[in-house]
Formats: structure tokens, C-alpha cells, sequence
């Protein structure tokens, strides 16, 4: 390498490492909103966070980062982490040309009104005084899918930017599939007596919740020397590099699977960017350059496979509450005492239709996700007004999960998705639902001790092999490469399906199908 290329490289290195500084700092600014900032501060961090964004975006668009980045995809030298790297960046500078700054601050701005406007809007149950933001989300929504480009639906404009090569043609196919499968499966269960719940939503102490729920994280490896376990209105995970990634969950007295298994699912998202390898940290490969946000993972449906993984795959497993639920009775010994662990599984693993996502089963989540899906791309179509949200959010439940909505709090205003502006962002939680079965299934064919090894409570071997294989990457790969690499094959729905096949089948003494 002769050393003007030198020059070059390490040009690019100390540029990537900035906007990764300054999307780190976003990240810091988006964590203190939604955990403890006063109500009082919403207009002047919505200010901040555009100012950051706009200063982002320049030094993503500075001529000498391009030029720099041409010259490493252009070194015969350079290595394949830095040429793909450099990549990265280049096809970002192109898509965000694309994006006029004045859209990008004013997003950015809204982002912040709006998530403060949803979070009052939520808990004073008024959708009609959110409407007006979302309308405003949506028309800038709208042009951000005109400017970045689409041949078919605006839709797919947008689900490129958080699931790159997913467009609706490919999705909509997979939710028929995943549609035709679940329905028959969730009839049979609905035939079946319904397994005992009653002491789900008995008293339990939040702090005692926390103490258990930090303890089941850490079991999983979440290493708290580089992060914490915070409460917020709607659990999230976020990092700010590998070395601090913060998760928070939100704890109700009366429902206890809701922290732990938020937890766990977080974790499973914390664990990811924990495992980053350390000579990617300031890195293209842990920043989302047109998203302006700071993210280790191949795509949100490569990072939900590892929360989903973590949280239903292992969580919700027989082995682990064989293992753990004496622990869990010791934390609540009167609430539980009339309980044995065989109840407690079949409890949490209960499958029945209900109003809330974040508190579905592993069944029916998905028929919430097709919901959401269908009526955001409505709206980007403009086919769904705004103000007709509300009715066709509820007509859909009904339709999809036999349910009427009481109230828009558990209705249409109970994702932060929207007013963050994070349209295209729901499809990752079903790719990622089908991903998580491929890679565990892969686990296992090259871990024959896996199902004794969590049997014993021993994590670290699966955990192990998916650092190797996934965490360690970054946004090396793209999510399909990422998926031939560690599976053999591109996305597949058919171990994810035969998994709850099995599964319920079992728990509910169906015969196999």
C-alpha cells in the first residue's frame, strides 16, 4: 500500500470514527429522554437532537469522506472490513443526496415533538390530540419514500432503510405463509381448555421484579460493567459502542411476565451489541449512516432475531424454568406458593389473541405485525387518512384477533413506532421471529450438547457460537449474507413454523400437523 492510500485509509478512519462519536451522543440524547429527562425539556432536546443531526449529516456528505472512502474500495490492499466499510458509506452518501437537509432537521425535530406528544396522548387515552403530529410524521414520512426512490410501493423505500433487499413483494408472501399456518394452529389451541393464569397478575413488588430480571440478564451474559437495566414507558435497548449498552423495561405490579420477559427480549437485543467484536467501535460497521443512529447489527431483523431468540427460543422454554423457577419462587413465595412450574410454563406460554404486542404470544405476534404493517403502508399510500386510524386499527383487531379495543391507550396508541417516525421498522419483528429459528436450528446441528447444556443453565455455549457467527460482524454483512454464512440458506419460514408446531403441540397435547 503506498502511502498516499495510507493517508486515504486513515482518513477514512478518523471520519467514520466522528460520525459514529456523533451518532453515539444522539443515542445518549434519545436515552435520556425516554428514561429520565423532566417533561419540561421535550423543545429544547428536540433543538438538540436537530442540530446533531444536521451537523451528522455534513460531515456524512463532506466531499473528503467520500473521496476517501473511494480510495479504500479502491486499494487492492485495503482489508475486507475496511472495502466493505467504505462501501457502507458510499452507498449512504448516495441515498442521503438524495434527502434534502431541511427534511432531514425537520424529521429529526418532529421525531422528538412527536414521541413526547404520544407519550401524553398514551396516558391521557386522546388520539385525537396526537393526530396532528402523526399527520405531520406521515406527509414527512411520505416525501422521505419520494426522495430515497422506489420502483413499486413507497413502502419499499422505507423498508429498505431498516431491513436492506426486503420489499413488499417478498414480504407479503411470507406474512400469506406465516397467516396460513398460524390461524389453524391458533383454532386447534382455542379448542383446548385454558391453562390457569390467575396468579400472573397477583401483587409483585417491582423491586423484586428488577432484582430477578437483572439476575436472568446477566445469567444470559449481559455484562453490567458495560451496562444497566433502567425503567421507561415502552422497553427499548441502546448503545452508545459496545463497551455501555443500556436496556430498560417497564414494570406493572400486577402482570408479572411483562418486565421479565421485556427483559430478557432486551437483553437478547444487548447482547448483540456487547458482542461486536472491539476493533469495530467507531466504526461505518456500528453506525446507520442514512438512519443517523448509532447500531452494531446487520439490520433490525437480524437484531430482533437474537432478542426474540434470547426471549421465546430459551426464556420461555421448559428447560429454562425447570431450571430457574425455584429462584423465581423464592422472590415470591407467597404469590407463587400454590403454583408448580408445569402451571407457570403453561401460563406464559399461553396462547390466546389479545390487545397488547409487546404482551402477545409467540402465536398470535405475528398477526399483530401484519396489522400494523397493512395500515402503515395505507397511510404511506395514502390510501388511510389519519383521522380514520383509530376505526381501522379497531376493525382490524377484531377481524384479525376476535377482539373490540376499549380505548385507543390499547389500541392504535400503544406503539412509540410511529411517532418516532420508524415506518418500515414492524416487518423486522416477524423477519426476525423466522431468522432466530434459523440460527438456533443451526446452533444446535453444531452444538449436539445445546438442549442438555441450557438444561443445566449453561448459556455461554450458545452464546459463544452466536458471537462467533453474528454478534462479532457488525453490519459486516448484509442480513442475507449474514444468513448463508451462518445457515446455508437465505430467509426460510419453515424451522420457525415447525418450531411452534412443535411446541404447542405439546403443551397442548395436540397431534402433530
Amino acid at each position: 500500500m503506498n502511502e498516499q492510500l495510507n493517508d486515504q485509509t486513515n482518513e477514512f478512519q478518523r471520519r467514520s470514527a466522528e460520525l459514529n462519536d456523533l451518532l453515539c451522543i444522539l443515542n445518549v440524547l434519545a436515552w435520556d429522554a425516554r428514561t429520565q429527562m423532566p417533561g419540561g425539556g421535550g423543545e429544547a432536546r428536540a433543538q438538540q437532537v436537530a442540530t446533531l443531526s444536521a451537523v451528522a449529516r455534513e460531515r456524512l456528505l463532506d466531499p473528503a469522506f467520500g473521496a476517501a472512502a473511494d480510495e479504500v474500495v479502491g486499494d487492492g490492499e485495503a482489508s475486507e472490513t475496511g472495502v466493505r466499510a467504505a462501501q457502507q458509506a458510499l452507498t449512504a452518501i448516495d441515498a442521503m443526496r438524495r434527502v434534502p437537509a431541511a427534511l432531514t432537521r425537520d424529521l429529526a425535530l418532529l421525531r422528538s415533538e412527536a414521541q413526547d406528544a404520544w407519550a401524553l396522548a398514551k396516558a391521557g387515552n386522546d388520539f385525537a390530540s396526537f393526530a396532528p403530529t402523526l399527520e405531520r410524521m406521515v406527509a414527512l414520512t411520505r416525501q422521505l419514500a419520494g426522495v430515497l426512490g422506489h420502483e413499486n410501493h413507497p413502502y419499499d423505500a422505507l423498508l429498505n432503510t431498516y431491513e436492506p433487499g426486503l420489499t413488499t413483494a417478498t414480504l407479503l408472501p411470507l406474512f400469506t405463509r406465516l397467516r396460513e399456518h398460524h390461524l389453524p394452529l391458533l383454532r386447534a389451541i382455542q379448542a383446548q381448555p385454558e391453562p390457569r393464569s390467575d396468579f400472573l397478575t397477583r401483587h409483585y413488588p417491582a423491586q423484586e421484579q428488577k432484582a430477578f430480571s437483572l439476575a436472568a440478564a446477566r445469567r444470559f451474559g449481559y455484562d453490567l460493567e458495560r451496562g444497566r437495566l433502567d425503567q421507561s414507558a415502552h422497553p427499548f435497548e441502546i448503545s452508545f459502542t459496545r463497551q455501555d449498552v443500556r436496556i430498560t423495561t417497564r414494570f406493572q405490579e400486577d402482570f408479572l411476565p411483562g418486565a421479565l420477559f421485556g427483559t430478557l427480549h432486551e437483553t437478547g437485543h444487548a447482547l448483540y451489541e456487547q458482542g461486536v467484536a472491539p476493533e469495530l467501535s467507531r466504526t461505518v460497521l456500528t453506525s446507520d449512516l442514512l438512519g443517523l443512529y448509532a447500531v452494531g447489527g446487520a439490520s433490525y431483523g437480524a437484531h430482533e432475531s437474537q432478542s426474540r431468540l434470547w426471549e421465546n427460543r430459551v426464556g420461555r422454554s421448559a428447560a429454562y424454568w425447570n431450571r430457574h423457577y425455584p429462584e423465581l419462587v423464592r422472590t415470591f413465595p407467597e404469590q407463587l406458593a400454590d403454583v408448580s412450574v408445569g402451571e407457570f410454563l403453561r401460563a406464559v406460554n399461553w396462547v390466546r389473541p389479545s390487545l397488547i404486542r409487546v404482551e402477545a404470544d409467540e402465536l398470535t405476534y405475528d398477526l399483530h405485525i401484519m396489522l400494523r404493517v397493512d395500515l402503515e403502508m395505507q397511510l404511506i399510500s395514502g390510501e388511510l387518512s389519519v383521522q380514520d386510524l383509530p376505526e381501522a386499527w379497531n376493525a382490524r383487531v377484531r377481524s384479525d384477533l376476535g377482539l373490540d379495543v376499549p380505548d385507543d391507550a390499547n389500541g392504535v396508541l400503544q406503539d412509540i413506532h410511529w411517532s418516532a417516525g420508524m415506518f418500515g421498522s414492524f416487518p423486522t419483528y416477524t423477519i426476525g421471529n423466522v431468522m432466530a429459528s434459523q440460527f438456533y436450528e443451526a446452533a444446535g446441528a453444531a452444538l449436539p450438547e445445546l438442549e442438555a447444556q441450557l438444561e443445566r443453565g449453561d448459556y455461554a455455549p450458545l452464546r459463544g457460537w452466536l458471537q462467533h457467527h453474528i454478534y462479532r460482524h457488525g453490519r459486516t454483512y448484509t442480513p442475507h449474507e449474514l444468513l448463508v454464512r451462518t445457515t446455508g440458506e437465505g430467509l426460510n419460514p419453515q424451522p420457525y413454523l415447525d418450531y411452534l408446531t412443535r411446541k404447542y403441540s405439546g403443551l397442548y397435547g395436540l397431534e402433530a400437523t
